[in-house]
This record gives structure tokens, C-alpha cells and sequence, in this order.
């Protein structure tokens, strides 16, 4: 199976000199649950350090902590879960589902996932969308529109579609349900309907809890600009890049708030090349 090529990636959308707010992406991000906090607040992190805007959708605690969070979270609205139809409409993008509840994980004061995903899914179906976590736990893959990404581990991806993930059904599902997969994993296998590379590199700490909801906000931020393919693929290799860079300063002794943290140091160098 062919292997990414890196010189793709000068086919991303790159701010222009004289372009001024909003005009650069933006995100709506809707995330996270009453037990896990920081799964949306990695993606937020990332996310806003590379669109112009990021709608922040969660339970009123994580509401409350981002909130709080403002001075390193400057672009950005924190909005209640029963605004988001406010602001789906002015996204470029949005991605659902890191950190909200999978089955029987819910609390008093949680969204139940399947039914809140679902209904945005068919209600919005022409935008552009990101599911990841709990939503890929929930969710019928019928239910998934054309202009949607997918951003399984091997446990999500053989709950999604019912098989495991290999070079031969990831291609095969993307097909069959006309989205765009990004299967992770020690190598991770992106596919389209019609196109499939593999993505290799990274290291096992990037094994920790939340790599994967940092590497969902990096899809999401390159799919607000660039078409989902591309996205997915950038995405993967970027993230991946990312952990090994960070290998080299402090080997496998990194988090993913450390992962968030060194996304845009390699953007810098792969897009200054």
C-alpha cells in the first residue's frame, strides 16, 4: 500500500498576508462530558492555534473550566450546548464526540451522544464534519453524510462498522459509506472513497490518554480550509511528526497537552520548507 507523501502537504491552505479575521477557519468543537474534561480541552487547545475561531460546545462545567481558561483561550466563544444550532451554521467545520459519554458512561447533566449526534448529523449533513470518540461509539455508520471524517482507534472502528481494521477493510468502509477514515494506530491507514495511503512514524508515548483528541483537533482545524482527504492525511503525519519531535527532547516522557503544544512548532517547519 502506497506510503503518504510529505510534499502533499504544500497543497494546504495557507493564510494570505492580507486576510483578517474569521476569514482563516472557523471550528465549532462539541465535546466532552461531565467525566472527561480535558478530552475537549485538548482538541480546543489545538484547534485554536490554528483556526480564527473556535465555538465551544460542553456540559456546563467544562463550560465553567474553559471560561476560566480565557486568558490562554483568546479565540473563542464558549456557548451552551442548546446554542449550537446558533453557531453550526457560521462553521467551516465541526467535529463531535471527544470526551462525550459512550455507552452506559453517562452522568446526571450529560447529552445523550447518539441522539445529539445523530440529529446534527442529518440536520446539518451538507457541512463539514469530524466524529470522533464517543460519537464513533454510538452511531448507526449509516447515519454518517458523504462530507464526513472519521477518526477511529481499532476498538471504534470495529464497533462502527462491525469488523477490524486492516489495509483491506478501512479502504473497503470508506467506500461503502462514502466518508473519509483515518484508522489509528502504530500505523495509521487513511482512506477515501476512492484513494488509501498509510501513514508511519511516531512512538509509544503517544500510546497516552488524549493523543487521539488532539490529533481529532488537528483534522478538524485543516478541514475548516482543506478538503477532507487532504485533511485527514495532513493530519496524521503532522501529529505523528509532533510525537517525535518530542521523543527527541524528552523520549517517550510526554502528555498530550505536550503533543497540543508541539503541533504548531511543526507546522512552522514543515510549512516554512
Amino acid at each position: 500500500m502506497q506510503e503518504f507523501d510529505p510534499q502533499v502537504l504544500r497543497q494546504l491552505y495557507k493564510p494570505s498576508s492580507d486576510s483578517h479575521k474569521s476569514q482563516n477557519g472557523k471550528v465549532m468543537l462539541i465535546a466532552g462530558s461531565k467525566l472527561f474534561h480535558a478530552a475537549s480541552i485538548w482538541p480546543l487547545t489545538t484547534i485554536s492555534r490554528i483556526v480564527d475561531m473556535v465555538f465551544y460546545a460542553s456540559t456546563s462545567e467544562n463550560n465553567e473550566i474553559v471560561t476560566r481558561m480565557k486568558e490562554q483561550f483568546l479565540n473563542g466563544i464558549v456557548i451552551p450546548r442548546d446554542k449550537i444550532d446558533d453557531y453550526i451554521s457560521e462553521s467551516d467545520c465541526i467535529l463531535i464526540g471527544p470526551g462525550m459519554p459512550r455507552e452506559n458512561g453517562y452522568q446526571e447533566g450529560d447529552d445523550d451522544t447518539k441522539i445529539l449526534t445523530e440529529s446534527l448529523l442529518t440536520k446539518y449533513k451538507d457541512k463539514k464534519w469530524v466524529v470522533d470518540g464517543g460519537s464513533l461509539q454510538t452511531i448507526s455508520p449509516e447515519i454518517l453524510p458523504p462530507t464526513a471524517i472519521v477518526t477511529p482507534h481499532k476498538g471504534e472502528f470495529l464497533k462502527l462498522f462491525g469488523t477490524e481494521a486492516t489495509e483491506v477493510s478501512v479502504p473497503e468502509m470508506a467506500e461503502k459509506y462514502n466518508v473519509v477514515i483515518l484508522s489509528k494506530g502504530e500505523v495509521d491507514i487513511v482512506s477515501s472513497p476512492t484513494e488509501t495511503v498509510v501513514v508511519t512514524g511516531g512512538n509509544a508515548g503517544m500510546t497516552k490518554g488524549g493523543t487521539g483528541d488532539v490529533l481529532a483537533g488537528l483534522v478538524a482545524s485543516l478541514y475548516a480550509k482543506n478538503d477532507a482527504y487532504l485533511s485527514a492525511c495532513a493530519a496524521s503525519y503532522i501529529n505523528k511528526k509532533a510525537g517525535e519531535s518530542l521523543f527527541e527532547r524528552v523520549g517517550l516522557y510526554f502528555n498530550a497537552s505536550d503533543l497540543a503544544d508541539e503541533i504548531p512548532k511543526v507546522m512552522k517547519e514543515i510549512t516554512t520548507r
